[in-house]
């Protein structure tokens, strides 16, 4: 059997820990092209753990777990970076000199000085035009950025936050500004968690309950339509990346310290 062509840039503990999808040989250009960096994201995803507490806790995105991978990070200097800007167009109205043959056509064509001198006499007769359309970038944002590479977290948002990331990613490496993105979000194997861990808690550590006075189950609150990996996946099979390479990871129940023990338990 073939060796998968990730194990030669990801370490074999990654691969034992997280859900590994590898799009536009996004581990193959961190590895080569970004070492430094994606070595800071291989070490905070090496240290990185949750508790059963932490999913049973109350909030999103601003739980514990987000929390704790930004005090890997940011002490490293990976910071949350915004772009924005405007589109300048030069639209040139006019054609070569129709007195020149069909062979000098070619040539300047060829001829970037001279297409460039062309350029400038139309300038003259105010054939040139310069058009700004403002603010055709505005408000991508990453919520962790080093040099060339990103980095998203997204533990339990409304999947939709998914297109957002995906569409920064994009703006950022279309702009050139970042080689290739790393996004973590949750494996599909937690829902075996979830499933028997029941109610959630509130933030005093009692059971939550619905209107009805019922416990609300933990595995409602991360639901179908939230952050996980499948929401990621087809996303990324439709291409909403674009070029960008993205190497998409998921939490599995390895990463939970105290899920082994609780399960011999409770079985």
């Amino acid at each position: 059997m073939s060796e998968n062509p990730i194990d030669a840039f990801i370490p074999e503990d990654i691969r034992d820990l997280y859900e590994i999808h590898n799009y536009r040989n996004a581990a193959q250009v961190l590895a080569t092209g970004c070492p430094n960096e994606f070595q800071e994201i291989i070490e905070a995803l090496r240290v990185f753990r949750l508790t059963l507490a932490d999913i049973r806790k109350p909030g999103g995105n601003e739980s514990d777990i987000p929390k704790r991978i930004s005090g890997l990070l940011r002490a490293k200097g990976w910071m949350e970076t915004r772009i924005k800007g405007d589109l300048l167009i030069t639209k040139v109205s006019g054609t070569i000199d129709k007195n020149l043959g069909e062979k000098d056509l070619e040539g300047m064509e060829e001829n970037e000085s001279d297409t460039l001198e062309k350029i400038e006499e139309l300038k003259n007769k105010g054939q040139v035009e310069r058009i700004v359309r403002e603010n055709f970038l505005d408000g991508h944002k990453v919520d962790y950025v080093k040099k060339r590479v990103a980095f998203d977290l997204e533990w339990n948002s409304k999947d939709q936050t998914f297109d957002r990331d995906l569409y920064a990613f994009r703006a950022f490496h279309e702009c050139d500004l970042i080689d290739a993105a790393i996004l973590l979000t949750r494996s599909a194997s937690l829902n075996a968690v979830f499933e028997k861990l029941g109610p959630e808690l509130n933030s005093d550590g009692t059971p939550k309950t619905s209107k009805n006075g019922k416990p609300k189950l933990i595995k409602t609150k991360y639901g179908a339509s939230t952050t996980w990996m499948g929401k990621l996946l087809y996303r990324l099979n439709a291409g909403r990346h674009g070029g960008c390479p993205v190497l998409a990871l998921g939490i599995t129940p390895n990463l939970i310290t105290d899920w082994a023990e609780y399960e011999s338990k409770n079985t």
